[in-house]
């Protein structure tokens, strides 16, 4: 398949070119990132969108707007997937001519399950396409940023072949063969992210009964939400199974979490967040491990709760 300045040779072969023609189905904030910054750096790009409007300024700009999945894929050998989830891509895929995929390779950065990422690479093996899985770990402002990245898993060659194209949208991370590895790694870092940032928000909602503005809590909020001193203590106690209560207590952590929900409490907001907190660290104390560090929370919620 012939690209702007080069061609490739295949699924299995390399790149000459960095400027290979790429096809972009989805055009959310950040498939519409990744399309725009493709078209910055010279490849010819192929749009598909069910709502057709979203492209205009992307074909005013050299992007060719296919006019159907068929014709999206048949443009280019690599396909990048954009979309709310695995779920979205079945709809908009599965009734496409099954010899469309033939030889494409399909780079799903599309939130979902290690399952359903394993279910993806079989689904687009019956079709003749390689499926490499991705899980983007910036917003969109952050595509195009060499400083950003994205796991990848799949097939080593497909993605040897095709990393400079990768690369053009963030650093490219290849974590293993298994489909489902790259998505576990971006629930992983999803589940520590919504956590935090919702943290955050009820921060800022208790600060907000009592008068103070989102302003007043952020000096002292970037220095709590930088863990990298408990990440670096706790991960090699973690990884022996050393739970000793040395440095902290359970017992006092519970504490502490009980404050915070009755401070919520009296301000008057939600306390659904404080209350879960909570209730994990009471049933580690219901377990026995009051005199243990709070890192023995990590033995509690590897079992789901009665």
């Amino acid at each position: 398949m012939n690209g702007t300045t080069g061609m490739t040779t295949g699924t299995t072969g390399t790149i000459s070119t960095t400027t290979a023609p790429v096809t972009v189905i989805g055009l959310g904030p950040m498939g519409h990132a990744m399309a725009s910054t493709y078209l910055d750096r010279g490849h010819r790009v192929t749009v598909y969108n069910r709502t057709a409007s979203r492209a205009d300024d992307l074909v005013a700009r050299g992007a060719h707007l296919a006019a159907g999945v068929e014709e999206a894929l048949a443009a280019a050998e690599l396909v990048v997937l954009s979309l709310t989830g695995y779920e979205a891509m079945h709809a908009l895929l599965d009734g496409a001519d099954p010899a469309a995929f033939t030889g494409r390779v399909l780079v799903n950065l599309s939130s979902a399950t290690p399952d359903e990422a394993r279910a993806a690479a079989a689904w687009a093996a019956e079709r003749g396409a390689t499926h490499l899985t991705g899980g983007v770990l910036t917003p969109p402002s952050g595509i195009g940023d060499p400083a950003s990245a994205t796991f990848y898993s799949g097939p080593r060659a497909a993605f040897d072949a095709h990393r400079a194209t990768l690369e053009v949208l963030t650093a490219a991370d290849h974590r293993g063969e298994d489909p489902g590895l790259a998505a576990l790694l971006y629930q992983l870092n999803m589940t520590m992210f919504w956590t935090a940032l919702t943290g955050y928000w009820q921060t800022l909602a208790m600060a907000g009964a009592h008068g103070l503005k989102a302003a007043d809590v952020l000096p002292f909020a970037v220095d709590a939400l930088d863990l990298t001193r408990f990440l670096e203590f706790y991960t090699p106690r973690v990884d022996a199974g050393d739970h000793t209560g040395d440095v902290d207590r359970l017992a006092m952590g519970t504490a502490s979490a009980e404050h915070v929900l009755h401070t919520a409490r009296d301000a008057g907001v939600d306390t659904s967040l404080p209350a879960a907190v909570l209730g994990v660290f009471r049933r580690g104390m219901a377990a026995g491990h009051a005199a243990d560090s709070a890192s023995s929370l990590v033995e509690i919620l590897k079992r789901p709760a009665a």
